[in-house]
């Protein structure tokens, strides 16, 4: 946005940026196919445009299109066979560009821009793409395709007499032999791509992928796909707003600490907010003191306001946020969104097992108040043990009580949360810093990515179940079933 900014330097910067998060682009492809004559540009482009539902641009539909304004001046020169300026060209792809089809879906530039000058124009007029695409093969399997190229002046198709006959006869009739397709002008043409090329690759070598155009079409277009639907990586930097959630014993506050630890965010946990408020004998703790007493859940909107004054500090909008113990349920997710919109969401999944095995045998010393486990961290001597004392919300009944109501909430919590990620709380917690590292610095995935990959994932998940019940073995079961999946990716 900042980019957009410094390019049209609106007088009205504020509506600017309106208008332009109401576009709704920000997935919408912006590619570039490059490549010399017959290298197959636009079978590449329509395919992508087909696949992609994006608009293809080349310079022949730039010159049919007769609604746009400097079209009639572009035909012109070329009836009086001179070549057509650079400035022209990228005027006239401007202003193709700005016109709503290619802003909601996208474009795919084919042959443009073809050496360092019209790149420059393309950049001063604003227009950035995403990937460009560059293929390539040996010049005589250059001249060899495009003596026998044929195009098709009413679906703009491109086939070849040899490798890419039509079956439909009417179209074979109605087939034309391209303009300038001897050996000398091809050669021409190649050279003088090859003359140019090198300065568009200066330009654009941070987003440029070269593919070998001479293989089975299917492989190009494949290895064309899986690059253009690559998001590059961003060194912008971010202020984190990350929130943990899961069921009590999960380790949320152990790696909140870890992670505000290394990365210098504010620990923030709930529970803990509103006891500093009644400590404090603020206003809002005055209020919430009563609840908290009696052991009933404070309001909402006492929370709320009690987290958003901290949230809004400015070491929390300087340097990020990881909250924990909020929100519960949907509801609280809504009004979190809306004030202090979170960038990561991770959901802590741990057995029931696990969850009983952890804090049932959680003892604290009255004297020090150091905590210790009777499993994992014993006391390191007897005097110690003897004194120690277990939390009543740590008893066996109690556990089980916030753990239901933990899951009671979480599967809409989850649904809410779209882009979340998910980890599996039951390992070293190390292992599980990692993996959260990992997410918090990585950019968050695209959408419908990500409900693509959860689709194909619940699938396997499910043949790996009905494979073990064949074998005899009955699948790992998580204490609850709608998470049992998302357990197993991670």
């Amino acid at each position: 946005m900042v980019e957009e900014l410094l390019i049209h330097k609106p007088d009205d910067p504020i509506q600017f940026l309106i208008d332009h998060l109401k576009q709704n682009n920000a997935d919408a492809p912006r590619i570039c196919v490059l490549g010399p004559a017959a290298s197959g540009k636009t079978t590449v482009a329509m395919w992508l445009c087909k696949h992609l539902d994006a608009i293809r641009i080349s310079q022949e539909t730039l010159l049919s299109k007769e609604t746009l304004a400097l079209t009639k001046e572009a035909k012109a020169y070329k009836e009086r066979k001179q070549k057509i300026p650079n400035a022209l060209w990228a005027n006239l792809i401007q202003e193709r560009l700005s016109n709503v089809d290619c802003i909601k879906q996208g474009w795919i530039l084919e042959g443009f821009p073809e050496n360092q000058e019209q790149a420059w124009m393309l950049q001063s007029s604003g227009i950035f793409p995403r990937h460009v695409v560059v293929l390539y093969a040996p010049d005589m399997v250059l001249i060899e395709r495009n003596s026998g190229k044929r195009l098709d002046p009413v679906t703009e198709e491109v086939y070849h007499t040899t490798f890419d006959w039509p079956s439909d006869e009417l179209v074979q009739q109605r087939l034309v032999k391209p303009e300038d397709l001897s050996e000398e002008e091809t050669s021409r043409k190649l050279l003088e791509y090859h003359r140019n090329f090198p300065g568009v690759f200066q330009i654009y070598q941070k987003i440029l992928k070269s593919i070998n155009a001479d293989q089975p079409c299917m492989d190009v277009l494949s290895q064309v796909l899986t690059y253009v639907q690559t998001r590059h990586r961003s060194a912008a930097p971010f202020t984190p707003r990350i929130v943990f959630c899961g069921p009590p014993g999960s380790g949320k506050s152990l790696q909140a600490g870890l992670i505000a630890q290394k990365y210098h965010l504010v620990n923030i946990c709930c529970g803990q907010l509103l006891k500093e408020a009644i400590a404090d004998k603020t206003k809002l703790g005055e209020l919430v003191k009563p609840y908290i007493d009696n052991g009933y859940p404070v309001p909402d909107k006492l929370v709320l306001k009690v987290l958003a004054d901290r949230l809004n500090a400015p070491d929390c909008v300087a340097n990020g946020w990881v909250l924990h113990g909020f929100p519960r349920d949907i509801e609280q997710g809504e009004e979190l969104q809306k004030s202090h919109s979170p960038n990561r969401v991770f959901f802590f999944n741990l057995p029931y097992e696990s969850i009983m095995e952890r804090l049932s045998q959680r003892r604290t010393d009255p004297v020090t108040g150091e905590r210790y486990h009777t499993t994992f961290r014993p006391a390191p001597t007897p005097v110690i043990q003897a004194r120690l004392r277990q939390n009543p919300r740590d008893n066996e009944e109690n556990i089980e009580k916030r753990v239901e109501a933990y899951y009671r909430n979480a599967a809409e919590l989850e649904d809410f949360y779209e882009d979340a990620f998910y980890v599996n709380a039951d390992q070293d917690p190390h292992v599980v810093f990692e993996f959260i590292e990992s997410c918090i610095i990585k950019p968050l995935p695209c959408k419908k990515k990500l409900r693509k990959r959860a689709r194909l994932i619940e699938m396997r998940l499910a043949c790996l179940g009905t494979e073990s019940q064949v074998n005899g073995q009955p699948p790992r079961v998580c204490s609850r079933p709608e998470v049992q999946n998302k357990e197993k990716v991670t």
